[in-house]
């Protein structure tokens, strides 16, 4: 199954909206720290419902917001939610970015770069598109160092990179872009049961899922282009 035939069955269910429930739990802190001035222009890489161009515009007084899926069903469903006329939508491959050179002011992606087909080609095409001294803030929760994360694979049909911190910096700098910084952004908000109540469905031990939610978190890595 293609990337799109995965996501506009999930877009189609619902799920799009139960992505942006979780995903809000550390994204929220990713964008805070996005330097987007008014009037900049912003991509959401892999936007799902939208909810990040949204917030954007909503906090930061974003200029024009693009958001671009590689499912149509994810982009009809994130426009619905808006009538903000300053947000469009597009349906686009992560390898070939359907903007032009030095027209975009920050990127953002939240859970969806390690889909890419060839995430090398993305991290170039990123690049190109970013103006000099725009960011590029790329969140994931699917990386090597999150051993929790592994099995993910195996409930998903679409194939997924799963590259470690070292990997994602030095993929950032093949593509000419300058690491900036990379850390960990915890998800507080997720509740831990008690000792008592462990093993759960999910897990075995309270310790596992202390490391998986407050430690690993969400990889952080920005990039800058020169």
């Amino acid at each position: 199954m293609s990337v799109r035939e995965e996501f506009d069955e999930w877009a189609e269910s619902g799920r799009d909206k139960g992505m942006e429930e979780r995903h809000w739990h550390t994204a929220k802190y990713v964008l805070a720290r996005m330097p987007v001035e008014a009037g900049d222009t912003v991509l959401d890489l892999g936007c799902g419902s939208g909810y990040a161009g949204r917030a954007l515009r909503d906090t930061n007084d974003a200029g024009r917001v693009y958001g671009l899926d590689g499912s149509p069903e994810m982009a009809r469903n994130a426009q619905g939610y808006t009538d903000d006329s300053n947000v469009a939508y597009l349906v686009g491959d992560f390898d070939h970015l359907p903007l032009e050179d030095d027209s975009i002011d920050h990127i953002f992606t939240m859970e969806a770069f390690y889909y890419a087909n060839d995430p090398h080609q993305t991290l170039r095409e990123v690049r190109r598109i970013l103006r000099p001294g725009g960011t590029f803030f790329c969140a994931v929760n699917y990386y090597e160092e999150n051993v929790y994360s592994h099995e993910w694979q195996d409930s998903i049909s679409v194939e997924m990179t799963r590259w470690s911190g070292e990997e994602y910096r030095e993929a950032f700098r093949d593509a000419g872009l300058y690491v900036a910084e990379q850390d960990n952004i915890p998800d507080r908000e997720i509740e831990i049961p008690d000792s008592a109540e462990f093993p759960t469905e999910s897990w075995d031990t309270r310790e596992g899922m202390v490391e998986r939610y407050r430690e690993f978190g969400t990889l952080l890595t920005v990039g800058v282009s020169p």
